[in-house]
């Protein structure tokens, strides 16, 4: 048997699927981009990042077909209602197609990680060094129009150093001081800063956009759960007398006709908390200090929780779209049984 003709593994599903919704999603997201875009150089961004969304539809599909698999049923043309009035500014579509290629970069690292046949593999390459193109493009345009948010700048160090002090990982206690914040901490620190400042955005745009109440009520306590963790990750600069970056003005407008299926948006923000939470985890490792690891264990547990009552809302509405599994080896016993 060739290497072609070896079945796909479970990652490699996994991959592919989680793939084909996200990309499927994004389509949606940028063809209503597109339609309302102005400035010409934005929109030559989103057009690029549309063609790629695009493009990975055709593959995966193709891929689907070739292994005679189901197909997701993702998300389509009627998810999306691109004549929906206005909502989002210029500005805030070119940030939002930034920050969506970074977590493209993370998602196409990972599945190029766990694909072992070659076609998948080089697939997953090429999708990493296109969300690669995309964000470097985009970064760009931002940097040109003086929207690109820079890290803070602080002083060079002057010597190597090493710690001689267990004390340089604590910061609990509270009648003690904490040592400055590294280099390392305060990249994490101002990251998730700018990733909570867009989500806020996102989640105030859809709370406005949705119909239905209690979709309204979780994106605004997405909105309220942003902005808090944007002040404990400020304050942590703030004290190391560090002046936290401004974010660009990614400004929403007042309409509250949705462009996007209520499907679509719970899906969406679903995709931002799970890359949250792995933006919080990968801080945490990284972190020395004792207060900033607990807080973003603390943080986590908190967005997980809201994260869980997005999920009851899409099971409710049978919106939930379920990842490729294995069949339950018990309760096909206890079938055969019963029918024997």
């Amino acid at each position: 048997m060739s290497e072609q003709q070896t079945m796909l593994t479970s990652s490699e599903i996994a991959s592919i699927w989680t793939n084909y919704m996200n990309d499927s999603m994004s389509k949606c997201v940028l063809s209503y981009f597109l339609n309302h875009v102005e400035d010409e150089e934005i929109k030559s961004i989103i057009q690029f990042s549309y063609n790629l969304s695009a493009t990975h539809i055709e593959k995966l599909t193709s891929i689907y077909n070739e292994e005679q698999m189901p197909m997701p049923s993702g998300f389509t043309e009627n998810d999306v209602n691109i004549n929906a009035p206005r909502m989002y500014t210029d500005t805030y579509m070119l940030t939002y197609i930034n920050h969506m290629a970074k977590v493209g970069m993370l998602a196409f690292s990972g599945f190029t990680s766990l694909s072992a046949r070659d076609d998948i593999r080089n697939y997953f390459i090429e999708g990493l060094n296109e969300s690669s193109k995309l964000f470097e493009r985009s970064s760009k345009v931002l940097l040109a129009k003086g929207l690109f948010v820079r890290a803070p700048y602080v002083a060079y160090p002057t010597k190597t150093d090493y710690v001689d002090s267990k004390k340089y990982l604590s910061g609990l206690n509270p009648f003690s001081n904490k040592r400055p914040l590294n280099m390392v901490e305060i990249s994490y620190l101002y990251m998730n800063i700018q990733t909570n400042a867009l989500g806020s955005k996102i989640a105030q745009s859809f709370a406005q956009a949705s119909p239905v109440e209690k979709i309204q009520k979780w994106f605004l306590k997405g909105k309220e759960i942003s902005q808090k963790h944007i002040q404990i990750f400020t304050k942590a600069l703030l004290d190391n007398d560090i002046q936290p970056p401004v974010s660009p003005d990614v400004c929403i407008t007042d309409s509250t006709i949705s462009p996007f299926s209520d499907k679509l948006i719970m899906f969406h923000m679903a995709l931002l908390v799970t890359a949250g939470i792995g933006n919080y985890a990968t801080a945490a490792a990284a972190s020395q200090r004792s207060d900033l690891i607990l807080n973003y264990e603390r943080l986590s547990l908190e967005i997980a929780q809201y994260a869980k009552d997005g999920s009851d809302i899409l099971i409710e509405n049978g919106w939930l779209e379920q990842p490729p599994g294995t069949k339950d080896k018990d309760l096909l016993t206890k079938k055969k049984n019963t029918v024997d």
